[in-house]
């Protein structure tokens, strides 16, 4: 019995040990999967923290309960800063960021650092996956050849993959289980052993021919929400300058039952993927003397959503013959989409950001975020979440929902506030105090 079918045997049969490296909000949720169906789960992270928070059955991500993950404690899950013992693992899952330079490009210092840390300790039998969203080329340039400096020939004594994830974190109606995964091997053989570590634990696996195609994949889901949302944020404008309410016009086109996918407007993108992926690929055609214009039209227009929530504050301060400048104003909702506690790339935080330099007094209501974190590339604010009451909401001159949060009560909202400038299409009915931006 050669390396692979061992290795597949022990997937097959749950003996294997997975090792999931980077355990946030990819890295978790696949961890407790694994150990459900009971594989001995090892996870590692740089963040001591975090391990310590794992080790004591705790969780520091709001929508993955603290007895989910003490429970994956009691079936053996452990986790640890040490990267020498990722030798324990048959399999390897990096799950880690690869966010944009202040340039807008690539960075994948993350996946890299990642794997020169677990270089040394590959060894004959194991299977690494990259799960994290990168250009087409990635696995093969930059995986391939450390593995292969140990002496290792790929497809034979190891294996390579990239699979990547598909997280819609607090969607009840999908979970890691259900969602397919797509999966490509850098050989044939490493396909198969890719499809063994999935099938365990996934409803369906999607095999393609190459990790390119899977690489591609990923970007090309990711390229379609933000183009769709680039258009449909274009249209809010031009609907606003007609007079018309953008979420109505969604809600009449959605009746049609064939050819139409309904996007929804926002204050801009947000979250790890829709705000960066697409530029990971814009930065890759270059190297083929390609200009994806479209997607980067696309970037243009989401990237200019908070400037015109913004403006539109500032409109509706003004006829109500108030200036931006010395006006509180509460922004409602500052995580990255509705009902999770994920900040990255939040459109938010642009507003704030916006609403500060130009003079306004801010504060902030989320009961997901109770304290405003510190962020990478984002002016921290030194604010609590403001709880919303009758009296607290009068405070303001200005109230916006930048995010809308299942347990905000905006009957109430409605009832006490001055203003509210409503960009998420909330509010159905015009009324007085109520501005659609």
């Amino acid at each position: 019995m050669n390396a692979k079918e061992r290795l597949v045997r022990k997937l097959n049969e749950r003996d294997a040990v997975i090792g999931i490296v980077g355990l946030g909000y990819v890295g978790l949720p696949l961890m407790m999967r694994y150990s459900e169906v009971g594989y001995r789960v090892l996870g590692i992270d740089i963040d001591p923290e975090k391990v310590a928070k794992l080790n004591a059955g705790e969780s520091y991500i709001g929508h993955i309960p603290a007895k989910a993950v003490a429970a994956a404690r009691a079936r053996g899950f452990e986790a640890t800063a040490d990267f020498a013992r990722s030798a324990e693992a048959d399999a390897l899952i990096i799950c880690v960021p690869t966010p944009l330079t202040r340039h807008r490009e690539p960075d994948i210092s993350y996946v890299v650092g990642t794997m020169d840390s677990l270089a040394p300790f590959v060894r004959e039998g194991q299977v690494i996956s990259l799960e994290s969203t990168t250009y087409p080329g990635t696995t093969d340039e930059e995986l391939k050849p450390r593995m292969e400096a140990r002496g290792f020939t790929v497809g034979q004594e190891v294996f390579l993959v990239f699979s990547p994830e598909r997280e819609d974190p607090a969607n009840p109606q999908f979970k890691t289980q259900t969602i397919p995964k797509v999966c490509g091997g850098t050989t044939p053989a490493c396909l198969e052993v890719g499809l063994a570590l999935y099938g365990q634990v996934i409803d369906r696996v999607v095999p393609v021919s190459s990790t390119r195609a899977a690489e591609m994949t990923k970007l090309l889901e990711n390229i379609h929400r933000a183009v769709n949302i680039g258009l449909v944020n274009e249209l809010k404008i031009l609907a606003d300058k007609m007079g018309l309410d953008i979420h109505e016009i969604i809600r009449a086109a959605s009746t049609k039952p064939f050819g139409f996918v309904p996007y929804y407007p926002g204050p801009g993108l947000g979250g790890h993927c829709i705000p960066i992926d697409p530029f990971y690929l814009t930065w890759k055609a270059r190297e083929y003397g390609f200009n994806t214009r479209f997607i980067e039209l696309a970037g243009e227009v989401n990237s200019a959503m908070p400037e015109w929530v913004v403006d539109k504050i500032v409109e509706a301060l003004n006829e109500r013959k108030k200036s931006l400048r010395g006006s509180r104003v509460l922004v409602m909702g500052i995580a990255y989409k509705k009902d999770v506690d994920d900040m990255r790339e939040s459109p938010s935080v642009h507003v704030m950001e916006i609403l500060e330099h130009k003079g306004a007094e801010i504060a902030y209501s989320d009961p997901h975020v109770p304290i405003f974190p510190k962020l990478r590339d984002h002016r921290w604010f030194d604010l609590k979440t403001t709880p919303l009451t009758p009296e607290t909401i009068a405070l303001f001159d200005c109230v916006v929902i930048t995010t809308n949060h299942s347990a905000f009560d905006y009957a109430m909202l409605q009832k006490h506030a001055a203003l509210i400038v409503d960009t998420r299409g909330v509010y159905l009915q015009p009324a007085a105090n109520v501005v659609k931006a």
